[in-house]
């Protein structure tokens, strides 16, 4: 391995002096087996490593790995940015929840050596791909459909309303199939992945997350009918908001957005590009639901 990227979360570099050693000794244990080392720009500049500092958004199509320090959420922003170059990421837990990072801060050195020894596996995550379609009217009056903006997602793309506006009125269709139209407060479209997450937190199944599968489960449904629905990997999602006067808002993985326009249609199906995590133990999806949910029994 030649060349390795570190993405260190900024607040929890600010907020914790231990981060910093930890983040320097990674620098020192890489370079002194050879390896190049790039950093994010503010991290590296508050860690006094100005000269290894590069914008974040560029570090997945120079390096061969990524480190990421952080919580979930620092891997999930670091994920959408190296699965298009299918880079994988070694997550450093510096959070309360880690339920995607591979190591705890104090097991840095030992996973790293492994790395570079060869010694792990990459575990590849499904990814959806979120497109935000306008359609403008033309003087024929038919719609003319174009993409604004394309997102990527490893937990999920959410739809819901924006501030303290009134419920939406939601139409899904599957395909070229109705599924239901929502009163709620807004639909999520999950991964596998994302199943533990927002999903799971609105009601949603639990998902493996080897599973090739998509999650709908609707937010705060004004009705007692609305239930999660799995679909197969394969399916095309469509949503429309339809015209109650309420602004409506998409979200990927809770990080990024776009407010949407009345009559934009949102479609959503399986990404191209999978995040690669890289592994390093046997500690098996079960145990780790038991261990994270706090689910109790033997170990």
């Amino acid at each position: 391995m030649n060349a390795v990227g570190l993405i260190v979360n900024i607040e929890k570099l600010r907020g914790d002096p231990e981060v910093g050693h930890l983040a320097r000794h990674a620098v020192t244990l890489l370079t002194s087996r050879g390896v190049d080392v790039i950093v994010n720009q503010e991290s590296a500049q508050t860690l006094g490593l100005s000269e290894l500092g590069a914008p974040a958004a560029e570090l997945a199509g120079r390096v061969e790995m990524l480190v990421v320090f952080g919580g979930d959420g620092t891997i999930l922003n670091s994920a959408r940015q190296a699965a298009p170059n299918g880079i994988p990421i070694l997550g450093v837990n510096l959070g309360g929840f880690g339920f995607l990072a591979e190591v705890h801060d104090r097991a840095v050195d030992d996973a790293l050596l492994r790395v570079l020894a060869g010694d792990y596996r990459v575990d590849e995550r499904m990814m959806l791909l979120a497109q935000i379609c306008r359609v403008k009217s033309t003087a024929a009056g038919a719609g003319e459909e174009r993409i604004v903006r394309e997102l990527l997602a490893l937990n999920d793309v959410v739809v819901t309303k924006s501030g303290y506006a009134r419920i939406l009125r939601i139409r899904t269709d599957i395909n070229d199939d109705h599924l239901a139209t929502h009163l709620a407060d807004g639909l999520i479209v999950a991964t596998p992945t994302g199943s533990t997450a927002y999903s799971l937190s609105a009601g949603g199944p639990i998902l493996h997350p080897d599973l090739d599968a998509i999650v709908l489960t609707p937010i705060c449904a004004h009705t007692l009918n609305a239930r999660a629905v799995v679909l197969s990997g394969n399916e095309a999602i469509t949503i429309r908001v339809e015209p109650t006067g309420a602004p409506s808002v998409l979200t990927v993985d809770g990080q990024e957005g776009e407010p949407l326009e009345p009559e934009d249609i949102v479609r959503v199906a399986r990404a191209p590009c999978r995040t690669r995590l890289v592994r390093l133990g046997r500690t098996g999806f079960y145990r780790l639901l038991r261990t994270k949910l706090s689910w109790g029994g033997e170990r």
